[in-house]
This record gives C-alpha cells, structure tokens and sequence, in this order.
C-alpha cells in the first residue's frame, strides 16, 4: 500500500530545488571584487584589423553533382573553419584556414610577432589539398600525434582524410610538412564536419575522434543516388558513421570505433571533449544535426557508455559545442547552438549547466538573449574584458543571397513532409538565387550573473553580416587580450582585434606534457583567487570546425593575486601552484613519475 507523506516531509521535497536554485542565484551573483560589466559600459571593445594584419583569406564553397544543383548551396554551405597552433614553436600564435573548392588553397598564416601575418602554405605544403579524388577540406586540428614537440595537423575532408607530420625546418617560416595518412592507416572517406584529438585511454598518445555527417558510401561528386539527406527533421539516424581511431604509437592508428562504441550516425556537426562527470577520464560530448545531442561517458578507457544525461529528451539542430565555466562554479558547462527563425522555427541556443557529478545530468538554462542568437554555428567562450567572467562570442547566418528572396516558406514544407519526401535531395524544391537565414550578425553576449547575459555586439564593435562558421580564440600578440578571429563560408575571414578594460589583470598557462601528450590536451585547470574558481581545459577541437589557442588564459578583473592554481593532467596527475605571478604567460611542465 502506497502512503502519502506527510506535510513536513512535502514541504522538505519543495525546499530542496528551491534551495538549489537559490544557491545557483547566489553563484551566479557572487564576486564583490568584479568589475560590473553592462551593455554601455562592457569593458572591452574588438576591432576589425583582419587587413592591418595582412590577413586576405577569402573561402570558396564547393560545387557537387549536377544532379542536386537545385539544393547546392544548401548542401555545400560547409567548409569555412579556422584552427590555431604555434605550429613553427616560435611562442607565437598562427592562424591555418581551409578552402572548399577544387584548386582552391588553404591558408597557412604565420605570425610575425607585430600585429602582422605572413601566409606560408604553399612553402609548408598545407595549401593544396583540394582536388578531384581527395575532396576539398572542412576544417582541421593540430596536435603532436607522436610526441616529438612538434604540432601536426588532421584535415579532415569531404573526402579522404589527410593527416601531415611537422618535420620542422631550419628558418624562420620555413617548416614543413609531409603527408603520413597512409603509413598511419588514417586514409579513409569520411564526408566530416568535424574532428577532435583526445587521449581517451590515458596512455599519452593523441586518439583522434572524427565526425561525419553526409554517409561515408557518398561521394557528392558521382552520386549514385540523390537520395541523401536527412530521414528526419527531428531525430535523423542514417547520417554518416562517426570513427574513433587509436594511436597505437610509431606513427600508426586503429580504427576501434565499434569496439568503443562511439559510431554515432545522427549528423554530427561538432564534437568537444572534456571529463564531465570528474572522474578522471575524458568523454565525448555530440551536437548533432535534426536530433538530440549526445554524451558517450568514458568507461576508463575501456569502452564508452552513452549516457542519458537529459540530452535525449531535446530535438533540435547542434551547430557547435563550446565548453566554458560559465558561471564560475569550477565546471565545465556546454553551449549549443541552433536555429532560430521568427515566423518559421524557434529552436533555442542550449546553455547546458554540467550537473553530472551529483546529478547525472546536463540543465539547460538558457533563456533570454542567448537562446535566440538567429542561424547560430560557430561560438566559444573567453574572457574578453578580463574581469574574471566568461563572454560568448557566436558566428550567425546561413545562406546570404538575394535579400528580397527566402527559402524558409520552401524549407517549412520539406520539414512538414513524409521523411521519404525529404531525404531525397531531388524533391525539394530549387534554392535559385534566395536567402536562408542571411545577413545575420554575430552575437557577443557578455555575462550578468544572475541577471542573465546582454548582447552587446555592436557596442563593442562587432558589426559584420558575413555567414559566419568557425570562431576561434587566441592572444595573438602574447598581450594578455583574447582576439576572435571567424572564418565566415564563401566571404572573407575576420580578425577582431580584443581591447579590454586596461585596469584589469591577467594570466595565461602553457602546458607541456611529460606523461601525458606533449599538447596537454585534455588538461583542465582550475584557478582560484579570492571568490574567483574558475575552470579551463586545454582542447583538441571546439566549437564548429574550429580550435583555440591551447593556452590557457584567465581573466582576474581588479584582483592583484592568484592564490593556486590546479592542473589536472590527462595522465592522472594533479599539480598545484601557489601564488604565480600575474600579468604574464606561464609555462609549467608536467611533474615527471
């Protein structure tokens, strides 16, 4: 017989939310010693310099089969990204952006140290990777697959795969790169969006986890069939397989995908790694395209277990994956974006709180301003003012044409029929010179606590409508300011220059591995001044097609001190500062055994 508590025992049920939500208010609101940033007075304003800064990269879309000309410029609306290294190790931040259209080049640029860039693919041989046969890129990731302290990179296709070793050089500028895909087992067509290195079994060797989003049988060049697309507009499964391949050492992959259990084919867009339930072992978070996110735990390396984390319950479009402490909690939270249309679709941007430790669970709170950012892709969170808080910075915008012209009453009609209908590109209806979701701008959102974030974009300067894809973020000029730089699909590329508020403190971390990769990927850091905690990771791949500088930086507003700081190593190891000093870069290397 079931009984019915008692009064004092409802009551008690009703608190413990209450309570929850009262000292989440307080988090959020904490901090006597941050300076208030509001929409007139944000702290920071970014400049376009992408000129100045000799930076003329211009992406080109691709072209596919005639046979979905009518949807081309749905279908080839990827390929835009941008990824940062210090690939020639001079201790200054380069830029590397891919093209998508055969006998287009990438762009290698080298960072000369004075606010300038000098572009130096061709000499490094990363230029020309766009041909008939190999495919055309959509992004890449650098890190040192083969711990040698040199930064290699994965470039990952609508096509093969091209994995390229960093042979270095004997000048300035004059590194090079040879291509190892096939000796590393890595050649393989894979129609990917994304990728991200990682070392899921702790064993310090960089694992490559690859996202793919049209099938892997699909060539766009010679389709058999035009029967494609999605077979759901709410929860689509016949996407591209998802691959997970070992670095077994001496140069060489293996594809352990289905052992791990990690062949996701919901349309991947964007995959970030990060150890969200604390306990010490990395897992794979999945923003995935007309479905649900998806969050496969790590079983210590030995399998991966997807878990549900309150993610299944949601369908809607991830874009992009960003992780960031959001609100100071010493967690890393997850931003994902989606789409938004009034009129047509209102699918709300996802700020999810990361509960998993004492929860299990992801909880979504955004609301507001940042859950409508318009056709949202590419985000990151950064301390743009360096007052101690997170900013988000997200790229906008899908299809800009014809401004006079929207597809959007033709797309709600493919969305409305039988999945048979639209999974086959040749039945929907032709695009011809019309708009989805163009001449968007870019959102900035800075953070309010527990009044929640305000966009101030053209406050500080960020007025652009280009169909932005990949933000990255870096301290181009190693002066303690966090510059944007987006890679915007068939436009030109941007560079915002950051200026925060000069009162405000700083430091930054670069992290060596010993024991684990030499990258530190996969390395969080906490640092605690004061009422400040907060928590950063050292990523292999974030956002849409795009990766940070893995320096680590931390803004500190007015406070003049760091009381420790604790690194969590992907080996295991636990290191802890006290009192580094500020305003400055800071390298630490991993304690050896």
């Amino acid at each position: 017989m079931l009984h019915r508590p008692g009064p004092e025992i409802r009551r008690a049920i009703i608190a413990v939310p209450f309570l929850a939500a009262l000292l989440l208010a307080m988090r959020l609101d904490r901090g006597p010693s941050r300076t208030v940033a509001d929409a007139a007075h944000p702290g920071f304003v970014l400049r376009d310099e992408t000129l100045a800064a000799g930076i003329d990269f211009v992406h080109h879309r691709p072209t596919f089969d005639p046979k979905i000309a009518g949807i081309e410029p749905h279908v080839a609306a990827l390929g835009a990204s941008v990824s940062i290294s210090d690939f020639d190790g001079d201790g200054k931040p380069d830029l590397y952006f891919t093209n998508s259209l055969f006998g287009a080049p990438n762009a290698l640029y080298r960072n000369r140290g004075d606010g300038t860039f000098e572009e130096v693919a061709a000499s490094a041989g990363l230029a020309d990777l766009n041909k008939p046969g190999e495919g055309v890129s959509m992004g890449a990731v650098w890190g040192d697959f083969d711990n040698d302290g040199r930064e290699d990179v994965l470039v990952y296709r609508y096509g093969y795969l091209a994995l390229f070793r960093n042979v270095g050089g004997t000048r300035p500028g004059g590194t090079r790169f040879e291509d190892v895909t096939a000796q590393a087992g890595l050649r393989r067509w894979v129609n990917s969006n994304g990728a991200i290195w990682l070392d899921y079994d702790r064993d310090g060797l960089l694992d490559l986890y690859v996202t793919a989003y049209f099938r892997n049988d699909i060539d766009l060049w010679h389709l058999a069939t035009t029967k494609i697309m999605h077979n759901s507009f709410e929860f689509a499964t016949n996407g591209g397989k998802n691959l997970l391949f070992h670095n077994l050492g001496g140069g060489k992959f293996e594809d352990v995908t289905d052992k791990m259990g990690v062949g996701s084919t919901r349309w991947t867009l964007a995959a970030a790694s990060a150890d969200f339930n604390g306990d010490g072992w990395p897992d794979i978070y999945l923003a995935n395209d007309y479905g649900p996110e998806e969050l496969y735990l790590n079983d210590h390396g030995r399998r991966f277990v997807l878990s549900t984390a309150g993610l299944e319950s949601e369908s809607k479009s991830g874009m992009a994956v960003a992780l960031g402490d959001a609100f100071n909690r010493g967690r890393l939270d997850a931003f994902v974006t989606n789409i938004s249309e009034r009129g047509y679709l209102f699918q709300n941007n996802n700020l999810r709180l990361n509960e998993m430790p004492e929860a299990r669970r992801f909880r979504n709170v955004a609301e507001g301003a940042i859950a409508d950012a318009g056709w949202a892709w590419g985000a990151q969170f950064g301390d743009l003012n360096n007052d101690g808080a997170n900013e988000l910075f997200v790229a906008n915008g899908f299809i800009s044409a014809d401004p006079k012209k929207s597809y959007w009453y033709a797309m709600s009609k493919i969305a409305g029929a039988n999945g048979r209908f639209f999974e086959d590109a040749a039945t929907w209806p032709a695009f011809g010179n019309a708009s989805l979701s163009g001449y968007e701008r870019s959102r900035v959102y800075i953070n309010r606590g527990v009044a929640g974030w305000v966009d101030v974009a053209k406050n500080v300067g960020v007025t652009d409508v280009y169909d932005g894809r990949a933000v990255a973020l870096a301290d181009l000029m190693n002066r303690g300011a966090v510059d944007v730089i987006v890679a915007n699909q068939n436009q030109p590329a941007v560079l915002y220059r950051d200026y925060p508020d000069s009162t405000n403190h700083w430091i930054e971390f670069k992290l060596v591995g010993t024991r684990s990769n030499r990258s530190a990927i996969g390395a969080e850091v906490v640092l605690e001044s004061g009422d400040l905690r907060q928590r950063r990771i050292v990523d292999g791949g974030s956002g849409f097609a795009s990766q940070n500088d893995r320096r680590l930086h931390f803004g500190l507003g007015v406070r003049e001190w760091v009381d420790r700081v604790v690194i969590h190593w992907p080996s295991g190891t636990q290191q802890v500062l006290q009192h580094p000093a500020i305003d400055r870069l800071v390298t630490v290397t991993e304690p050896g055994r």
